[in-house]
Order: C-alpha cells, then structure tokens, then sequence
C-alpha cells in the first residue's frame, strides 16, 4: 500500500471559529494506482493535495505513506520525503521567469544535492521525453501554456518520482495542449508512476483507473456504473455545486519546502 489516509480531518481558523475543511477522510492507493479526484471549488480538494504532498498536516487522523507514519516526521524528514518520492504539478505552471527550462526541470535535483553534470543531463533527458529539446534554453516567458506545462512535467518527473501529484493540470491548457498533457500521463501511468490528479473536467478524470469525489470536505467513490473511467458509458457529470471559495489560502509553490532548499553556497542559475 503506497497511501493510507485514516480518519483525517483538516481544520483552519476564521477569526476565533474553526471551519472544517476535510471530514473524516479515508482512502487507500495502491502502488501504480491512477486516481481523480473530482469536487467543486471549496471541496477541499486542493487541503487534500497539500496534505497528501506533505505540504500541510491533519487536524486529526493519520496519513501513511511508503509505510511511514508522515505525522511523526520533523520538518527535514519531509522535505526529504517529497524530493525522493513526489513530483508536483500545478495548474500555474510555477516556473521561475528568471531562469531557462533545463535550469527550472534541473531544480529538484539540485535541492537533492547532485552533480552539477548528471542533472543537467538528466534534465535534458526529462525535456527530450516531452518534445522540448528544442526549447532548452527558453524562459518561461518565450514558450506557450502548453509548452510551459510540459516543462513543469519534466521538473515532476527529472528525480522518478513514485507518486505524481497534479492540481488542475489541464486547468490553463486549451484542449490540444490538454489532450497532449493527458497522453503524456497516460505513458507516465504505463511506466508504473502512481498518479492523483485533480480535476473539474470529466472527459480529464476519465483517463484515470478509478475517480473518487469530494463535497464539503468528505471524500466518497461513487456507486458503480457513475462516472466511470473511459470506455465504460460515462454518464453526464452532475451539475456542480455552488459552494463558495476555500475557506483558507493553500501554501503557495515555494521551491524550498517542497524539495528541501538549495545546498548551502550554490546558486540555482549557472551558464551553459
């Protein structure tokens, strides 16, 4: 078992009142697994990514991941956790401007302290594999979304993550950068990476293996024959709710705590 989610409940406090954002949260991936996620805004979709990614912990419950109790780990622990084991993608794309794609893919491996050499090879290796070996050395602001979100890919993947955590992949994508993102999961889930995603989109969640729901911070699957994946005469997905914004603001992108911060006395830019 990858992820075990046991009883996990997230609370924040607006003023002196507390207002839960996850209830009583269960769930139970297997290694190889490829999970979505579906839930209108304030679900508590993006609490439970910050929670499975390590970026945040439960008001209460449990969260075990590779077999490791993650509520008992301090702060070095996890960020070790998420360089050797998560890869990230968000809806943002959150690259750094300043720097060129093979920099920003090269980052994660740079926090883990790896030759200056084998990364960047490896990061050429990572943007190869999504068709941007042409764009190496072009700024965030130089390529399109859909250019831009296969780099942010390639950063995932550069350390071989077991677990791929994507927030709204396809949210900023038009449909053709988005059908080409999904494909490219789709060989990453074929490799045996295990993939949760997030998603408002149904025809997006139908490429996944399994699809929970969550509304109003309970997680639930539906009863069989509901919103299956592909291929199985998915139904039309309900009519979303009308539940307002996340009643808090998810930690933000931050290269620091999500692969453990940069060796001390090395600067991230270097020169070709």
């Amino acid at each position: 078992m990858l992820i075990e989610l046991s009883g996990v409940c997230k609370d924040y406090i607006a003023g002196t009142i507390p207002v839960p954002a996850l209830k009583d949260v269960c769930l139970r991936v297997e290694e190889g697994e490829y999970l979505a996620i579906m839930g209108p805004s304030g679900s508590g979709k993006s609490t439970l990514m910050n929670i499975l990614g390590c970026l945040d912990s439960p008001s209460a419950g449990t969260y075990s991941l590779d077999g490791r109790d993650v509520g008992r780990l301090d702060d070095n622990a996890l960020a070790a956790l998420r360089n050797e084991k998560l890869g990230f993608i968000f809806q943002s794309f959150n690259l750094l401007s300043e720097y060129d794609a093979l920099d920003n893919v090269a980052l994660p491996l740079l926090f883990a302290g790896v030759r200056r050499e084998k990364r960047r090879a490896r990061a050429r290796e990572a943007l190869t594999r999504m068709g941007m070996e042409d764009r190496i050395h072009f700024r965030p602001g130089q390529l399109s979304g859909g250019q831009q979100q296969r780099v942010a890919v390639a950063r995932a993947i550069i350390h071989r993550p077991r677990l791929l955590l994507a927030d709204e992949p396809t949210g900023a994508l038009d449909t053709a950068s988005g059908d080409q993102l999904m494909e490219i999961f789709d060989e990453l889930h074929a490799d045996g990476v295990t993939i949760i995603m997030i998603t408002h989109e149904l025809a997006v969640a139908r490429r996944a293996s399994r699809i929970l729901h969550i509304l109003d911070g309970r997680l639930t699957e539906p009863a069989a024959g509901a919103w299956e994946p592909a291929g199985r005469g998915v139904p039309d997905a309900p009519p979303r709710d009308t539940v307002g914004g996340d009643a808090h603001i998810a930690p933000q992108y931050d290269p620091a705590p999500q692969y453990g911060g940069a060796p001390q006395g090395e600067e991230v830019w270097y020169e070709d």
